[in-house]
């Protein structure tokens, strides 16, 4: 048997898709297995999320990470050598204890899950195998169905729009090659549509096109035209997935919609998008609510939640205990899982977990500011997620992920199962056999 145990852990900083910093961790074993993981950031987070280590001040927008990278090679690393690369619990759990801060505020969760998922990289190398492969220990594994951003809204558009991200989910796709080639055409087809009516004015943040558009539902009609323009029957053959991230203009109860000039309360809120899930071909929801309206989110999941897909992100921020709360209050049928919003490896399991257990849709997630890095294609192909989002068809952050992921339904050749339309939280829009 190898030497599993870890002899070295350092940290660099590195750049992520905004231009900002970011840090890069890289774990040493004596067998010579490496393994190399980079932090990614959000812009819209949730309050409960892990929190990123940044040093404050006037350089780089008090954005550097040169505190985060000192703690992952001074006393992160003083703490991690000597352990086994392939303990995973154990490790995660060392990095949470040395934090001892509750919320990785003292160490940085960016320095936290940038070490966590280097050492299960390093695991993998040791073993000969993909990480996909090292963390689905021989289960069936599936290629996982896509959300992709065609409407990039919110923060991550100047808040052009108030929904965050209009998406589309390719259902009646055989294959994960199939599911982007059905979405290469939409989203051409919503580049084509764009120049015609004068609106095209470059991309956001995750690559989706920026949203030139005077109303919300305008955004939601011109997605329609795109699928259809596509060649393809939308809610049948390509639904569509809405992030919300409501938080950001909604809290005690009260949503500003910035667009429309115009004030609602919980009730209405929910009453809006329950229309739009009636005139649009909508199969998934995230965030629809605030994450401080858990009544709002219960009425929105009681009107709608046995045809559409209702995902908890900045409301659960991958929190095993938040998700078996909302489980039981139903308040949402799916869960959002992004490492960083945890901080560690095990914890973004445990959330994932709970969520199967509650018989959640469980949908593995990228952030706004993403890097090369592929780290969460293997967890969302060996964790067996079902759903992964990762942005939109465009920006090579983006597309080095999707591409990944066709590498390993590659790799598994007769053998790859694609989630589907099935992975679906209750399964919304799938048609009686």
């Amino acid at each position: 048997m190898p030497d599993t145990s870890i002899v070295n852990v350092k940290a660099r900083r590195v750049w992520d898709s905004r231009g900002r910093p970011t840090i890069e961790a890289e774990v040493h074993t004596a067998c010579g297995s490496v393994g190399r993981a980079i932090a990614p950031a959000g812009a819209s987070r949730g309050s409960r999320e892990a929190i990123d280590l940044r040093d404050g001040g006037v350089r780089l927008g008090g954005l550097d990470v040169s505190r985060a990278v000192a703690h992952v090679s001074g006393e992160i690393a003083r703490r991690l050598c000597g352990m086994d690369v392939t303990r995973q619990l154990e490790i995660d759990q060392a990095l949470c204890a040395l934090d001892g801060s509750g919320n990785k505020a003292r160490l940085g969760g960016n320095a936290t899950v940038a070490v966590s998922m280097a050492c299960a990289h390093a695991a993998a190398h040791a073993a000969g195998e993909p990480l996909w492969r090292h963390l689905a220990e021989g289960q069936p594994v599936r290629l996982p169905l896509p959300e992709i951003q065609i409407f990039g809204g919110g923060a991550h558009a100047g808040r052009r729009i108030d929904i965050q991200d209009l998406m589309v989910m390719p259902l009646s796709a055989g294959s994960f090659d199939e599911a982007l080639s059905m979405t290469a055409e939409v989203y051409r087809a919503a580049g084509a549509l764009m120049s015609e009516h004068g609106l095209l004015q470059g991309v956001a943040d995750e690559g989706g096109f920026w949203p030139a558009f005077s109303s919300n539902e305008e955004a939601l009609e011109m997605l329609v035209r795109a699928i259809e323009r596509a060649g393809y029957r939308p809610g049948e053959q390509i639904g569509i997935s809405l992030d919300i991230a409501a938080s950001e203009f909604g809290r005690q109860g009260r949503y500003r919609l910035a667009l429309e000039e115009r004030e609602l309360d919980s009730v209405e809120m929910a009453g809006m998008l329950v229309e739009w899930c009636r005139r649009f071909p909508v199969v998934s929801v995230e965030d629809p609510l605030a994450e401080d309206d858990t009544a709002g989110m219960g009425l929105f999941t009681a009107a709608v939640g046995d045809t559409v897909q209702i995902i908890g992100d900045d409301y659960l921020v991958t929190n095993a205990a938040l998700v078996r709360a909302a489980a039981q209050e139903g308040a949402c049928n799916a869960v959002l899982i992004k490492p960083n919003q945890v901080g560690t490896m095990t914890e973004a399991l445990a959330a994932l977990s709970a969520g199967k257990r509650a018989g959640f849709g469980t949908v593995v997630s990228a952030r706004s500011g993403e890097t090369e890095d592929v780290t969460i294609v293997h967890l969302a192909v060996g964790w067996d997620a079902g759903q992964l989002k990762v942005g939109s068809f465009a920006r090579s952050e983006r597309m080095a992920k999707w591409n990944e992921a066709l590498r390993i339904e590659e790799a598994l050749g007769s053998q790859a199962r694609f989630a589907g339309r099935d992975a679906l939280a209750r399964n919304p829009a799938r048609k009686p056999a």
